[in-house]
């Protein structure tokens, strides 16, 4: 959890024995020098293609990096849902920013104050990333599903209320192959300690996650 600027509260091996023991066995009776240990065939040893052959190669990931998030969104829809905000943003520092990397932007205008986070976390595989947004959909109850948008994707908006100021939040998390976008995107009104309507952080964040999910696609 990151906390806002203002007042809000907003991861034996066993020893050899057997070889051991047959050599011992081995050195104690002596050869076989029966006639039917002389017309004997042995048996082709295929330990040497064994540790040949060629290993399975690994899964191809359809994303290996993570792009630049603060790339993700063009400048004039950062300051539409950011008024004020500088449109570079500021990448959060990760430690490993092939596997994870989030921008930010936030801003108070007069009264008016929004925040706005892009995330792309890219995994090992397909199946990993479904694993991990099918546990986070399941953190976030009361949202519903956004067609469309990657190969899942999910919107649910909330309100708190800290010190009778009233804070709406959506969160966007869309799975698209190996990867997750997650966008966060909230407001408040120092004012009239309200908060934006539903519908206005609701469309925001899906906005956001359209130009994210296409700025992972263009790579």
């Amino acid at each position: 959890m990151r906390s806002l600027p203002l007042p809000l509260a907003l991861t034996a091996r066993l020893a050899p024995v057997a070889v051991l023991a047959t050599a011992g066995w081995a050195m104690s009776s002596g050869p076989d020098t029966s006639p039917a240990a002389k017309d004997r065939t042995p048996a082709p040893d295929t330990t040497s293609r064994s540790a040949s052959a060629p290993a399975t190669e690994a899964a191809t990931k359809t994303y290996a990096a993570a792009p630049a998030p603060c790339e993700a969104l063009a400048g004039k829809t950062v300051t539409s849902l950011v008024p004020g905000a500088k449109a570079d943003g500021k990448e959060i520092p990760s430690t490993d920013t092939k596997v994870r990397r989030t921008c930010s932007w936030n801003a108070l205008k007069g009264y008016d104050y929004r925040w706005l986070d892009v995330s792309f976390e890219v995994m090992e595989t397909d199946e990993a990333a479904q694993k991990s947004y099918k546990e986070r959909v399941a953190d976030r109850s009361g949202g519903g599903d956004v067609p469309g948008l990657g190969d899942s994707a999910y919107s649910v908006v909330n309100l708190t209320t800290e010190d009778k100021q009233q804070t709406r939040e959506g969160t966007v998390l869309v799975r698209a192959a190996n990867a997750l976008v997650v966008i966060t995107y909230n407001g408040s009104d120092f004012e009239s300690k309200k908060a934006p309507a539903t519908t206005e952080i609701n469309k925001g964040a899906i906005k956001a996650a359209k130009e994210a999910v296409a700025a992972l696609q263009d790579g």
